[in-house]
C-alpha cells in the first residue's frame, strides 16, 4: 500500500499576506497556497514544515489524515475567547492537547486508528469541520466535550490507549444540547471517530440548549441596546480589520447574557461512560440480530409458500413438464441446459413431496441414457444432484 498525507490549513480571521505567503511557500515548492489555504499531498515523502508551529505563526485551522489511520485536527483562537483552564479540563493524553502562544490558544485533537481502514477522499472535511471554531469562541463547549469523549473512546479499538487506573478519570461538565449536534459538531465527531452508543450514553445527562440564546431577534434587540460609544469602539475594530473577532466577541457576550445557569448533573466517570457504551452497544446488536433473524424466518416462509404454489401449479401439468424438458435439450443450447436442470429440481421436489420418489428416479435415468452423448447435460445434472 502506497503511503499518503493530506495536510490542508485556513486562515479564517485574517488573509496572509505577501511575505507570509512567501514563508510557507519555502515550507512546500508543490502546495497550492492562497491568502487564506494551503493544501498539499503527498504519495511520497513528507512535508518539511511543522504544522504546530504553522498554526501558531500563520493559520487558525488545520486538517491532517493518513491511509494509515491517523486524523487530526488543530484549531487557533484568541485566548481571551476559549478559558485555557477550561480548555484543560477536556484534555485526554495525547490525543487532545492545548496550550498558548502569544494572543492565542491552539486546540490539538487527534484520532488514531491502524485497522487498514484508510480515507483517501479528505476534500471538504476541514470546511465541514471549521464552523466548531466560531461554536467554541462564542462559548458552546460542545466540540470540546466530543473531543474528549472520542479520545477516551479510542480505548475501545485499543486496549493499551491508556492506564486502568484511567477508569475514575471524572468527566468534563456535560454542556447542553448533546443530542442536538451542529452539523460541523456531528463532522468533528465523525473525524475523531466518536462511537454513536459512547455519544448517546453521554448525552444522556446532557440538558436541552436553551432557545433564547439562539433568538435572531433577542440579539437584534440587545444590539441595538448597546451604548453608542460602545458601537463606535466595535465599528472602528470591524473597519481595522477584526470583524471576525469582533463578532465572535459579541456572541459570547450575548450568549453569556441569555443562557440560563443549569446547574451541572453529577460527573461521571469514563469507566461509567464506556461500560455504559458497551451495554447499549449489546442491546443494540441483539436487537438488530433478533430483527434480522425476523426478517430471514418471513422470507424463508414467503419463499416456501411460493415454492409450494409453484408445485401444486407444476402437479397439474407434470407430462406436459417432462414434454418441455425433452424440447429443451433437443435445441443443445447452454441457456435451455439450465433451464433443463431448473425444472427437473422442481420436478423431483414434487416427487418427493408426494411420496413417490422412484417415479422421479426412474424418469431421470432414463433421460440420462436417451442423451448420454451430451456431456454438458450430463455434467449439469451431476452438479445438481440429479
Amino acid at each position: 500500500m502506497s503511503e499518503y498525507q493530506y495536510y490542508e490549513f485556513l486562515a479564517v480571521d485574517r488573509p496572509l499576506d505577501d511575505r507570509q505567503q512567501a514563508e510557507v511557500r519555502s515550507l512546500s515548492t508543490r502546495a497550492s497556497i492562497t491568502a487564506t489555504s494551503f493544501l498539499n499531498e503527498y504519495h511520497w515523502g513528507d512535508f518539511r514544515g511543522d504544522p504546530s508551529r504553522m498554526m501558531e505563526r500563520y493559520y487558525d485551522a488545520h486538517l491532517y489524515l493518513t491511509n494509515w489511520g491517523t486524523h487530526r485536527i488543530m484549531l487557533r483562537l484568541p485566548r481571551h475567547l476559549l478559558d485555557i483552564d477550561v480548555a484543560e479540563d477536556h484534555c485526554v493524553g495525547d490525543q487532545v492537547t492545548v496550550w498558548t502562544t502569544g494572543e492565542f490558544l491552539v486546540l490539538d485533537m487527534t484520532s488514531e486508528d491502524d485497522s487498514g481502514d484508510g480515507e483517501y477522499d479528505p476534500q471538504g472535511r476541514l470546511s465541514a469541520i471549521v464552523g466548531v471554531r466560531t461554536e467554541l469562541a462564542v462559548g458552546d463547549l460542545r466540540p470540546l466535550y466530543l473531543a474528549w469523549l472520542a479520545g477516551y473512546g479510542s480505548w475501545e479499538r485499543d486496549e493499551d490507549a491508556f492506564d486502568r487506573d484511567e477508569d475514575h478519570e471524572l468527566e468534563p461538565p456535560v454542556p447542553p444540547g448533546l443530542t442536538t449536534l451542529t452539523g460541523a459538531q456531528q463532522a468533528l465527531a465523525d473525524f475523531l471517530r466518536l462511537d454513536d452508543d459512547l455519544l448517546a450514553i453521554a448525552a444522556q445527562a446532557s440538558p436541552p440548549l436553551d432557545e433564547i440564546a439562539h433568538d435572531p431577534g433577542q440579539l437584534a434587540a440587545w444590539v441595538t441596546n448597546l451604548p453608542h460609544a460602545e458601537k463606535s469602539r466595535l465599528l472602528l475594530r470591524v473597519v481595522d480589520d477584526h470583524a471576525v473577532t469582533v463578532r465572535m466577541e459579541m456572541l459570547r457576550r450575548f450568549r453569556h447574557e441569555h443562557t440560563t445557569n443549569i446547574p451541572d448533573p453529577p460527573r461521571r466517570t469514563v469507566a461509567d461512560l464506556l461500560d455504559g457504551a458497551a451495554r447499549r452497544r449489546a442491546d443494540r446488536q441483539r436487537r438488530e440480530a433478533a430483527q434480522r433473524a425476523e426478517e430471514q424466518a418471513r422470507h424463508e416462509t414467503a419463499r416456501a409458500l411460493a415454492r409450494e404454489q409453484r408445485l401444486d401449479e407444476l402437479a397439474r401439468t407434470e407430462d406436459a413438464a417432462w414434454s418441455r424438458v425433452d424440447a429443451m435439450i433437443a435445441t443443445r443450447k447452454p441457456a435451455e441446459y439450465d433451464a433443463v436442470i431448473t425444472l427437473l429440481t422442481d420436478l423431483q421436489a414434487l416427487a418427493e413431496r408426494d411420496g413417490r420418489p422412484h417415479t422421479f428416479t426412474q424418469r431421470s435415468m432414463a433421460l440420462r441414457q436417451t442423451h448420454t452423448r451430451k456431456p454438458s447435460l450430463i455434467e449439469r445434472l451431476d452438479r445438481a444432484g440429479l
